[in-house]
């Protein structure tokens, strides 16, 4: 494999990978580095709205041949169980990351897109070239490289980010189950320190996935007891837990997730996803950010390949301009949502003017989604 490449991308997630494809689909040479093989469970909410419907039809991804689920409506409950629900404004659809990212992850590969498993332990800028270490294959240079390795990564300390010697409070735990679910619904079931949110992917499976503030968590010695003594207060998380079979052996978890704000553009790295900006998965609107944050620099890139009509310098600022004229108030939104509903007095007052004036919750919905994507 030639050490050279036009463009690295850094993690073949979500946004790695719709990255990859785009650019594969205009003969532009790129290189995915990515830790992980597939298949693989990811701890995600596995919700994705339909705003990003088009561009995946764009980037010829058979979103329905996943068997995805289709999703309309929203619940959301207090700790003490009180219950709003509304109507999703466009709605959306549940799909298992261990079922999407080995899709695309083929796709890409298909289109020719040069794939490598191994970890990138750093990366160093100098007279625009990009020296990217690997822990197996040495180093690679590019005149590009695309950050896209999710919420927390050794890169991030490496690259002295801002956010990255900050300890967090908050843990992820995801699991799946069978059980007797509406596959229309998104749930949020709020508990005492995070909330948990139920929707079902494909097979009529439910991903469960809550965070959890780790002060509330580490009272108890392990999940099952913090489930039992936390989680299951809420009655509709009692009703679930108690009435579903779990599918893993276990649940998986993540640590340490970081909802400090981040530059889209790092060291000269072009950041997409989570590696960009973190929303508050409350808000249901993680995996389809990541796939528009793909399309913006994507975009960029394409239009500059041939014709160079823009600098490097110029690139990064275009980039970051549309990035935060995308995404800056939904991530706003974003954490005063989670404000505002991990308190229960304030959740209170909230499920009340929300049965009373049910328009409200649409309204708050938008403020943290989008349209549908033009392509």
């Amino acid at each position: 494999m030639n050490s050279h490449k036009h463009i690295v991308i850094i993690g073949g997630g979500l946004a790695g990978l719709t990255s990859a494809i785009h650019l594969a689909k205009y003969q532009i040479p790129v290189l995915i580095i990515e830790k992980d093989r597939y298949p693989k469970h990811k701890v995600c909410g596995e919700y994705i709205s339909n705003e990003i419907l088009p561009y995946l039809d764009f980037l010829g991804i058979k979103i329905d041949d996943l068997g995805v689920t289709k999703i309309s409506e929203l619940n959301i409950s207090t700790t003490e169980g009180k219950v709003i629900k509304s109507k999703l404004p466009l709605g959306g659809f549940g799909i298992s990351r261990y079922t999407l990212d080995n899709y695309l992850w083929n796709l890409a590969k298909g289109l020719g897109v040069q794939m490598l498993n191994d970890q990138v332990l750093d990366v160093d800028h100098q007279n625009s070239m990009f020296y990217i270490k690997t822990a197996k294959q040495g180093v690679f240079t590019s005149d590009y490289a695309i950050g896209a390795y999710g919420k927390r990564s050794i890169l991030d300390k490496n690259l002295k980010r801002s956010f990255s010697n900050k300890k967090s409070p908050w843990l992820a735990v995801k699991a799946h189950y069978k059980a007797d679910f509406d596959p229309n619904t998104v749930a949020l079931h709020n508990f005492d320190g995070g909330y948990c949110g139920l929707s079902m992917v494909e097979n009529n499976i439910v991903n469960a996935c809550y965070l959890v503030n780790y002060d509330s968590f580490k009272k108890y010695k392990d999940i099952a007891h913090f489930e039992l003594n936390v989680i299951k207060k809420n009655p509709y998380l009692k009703d679930f837990f108690e009435k579903s079979e779990p599918i893993f052996e276990k649940p998986i978890t993540i640590s340490q997730i970081n909802f400090d704000r981040k530059k889209p553009v790092e060291n000269h790295i072009f950041m997409l996803g989570d590696a960009a900006g973190l929303i508050h998965p409350l808000c249901g609107n993680g995996m389809a950010m990541a796939v528009q944050s793909s399309k913006i620099l994507c975009e960029l890139l394409i239009n500059n390949y041939s014709s160079k009509i823009y600098t490097t310098e110029q690139i990064e600022k275009l980039y970051t301009k549309k990035w935060n004229s995308t995404f800056s108030k939904r991530l706003y939104a974003g954490r005063v949502l989670q404000k505002v509903l991990l308190n229960s007095n304030i959740q209170r007052i909230v499920q009340k003017m929300a049965n009373l004036i049910p328009v409200i919750v649409p309204q708050i919905i938008k403020q943290t989604h989008g349209k549908p994507l033009v392509c």
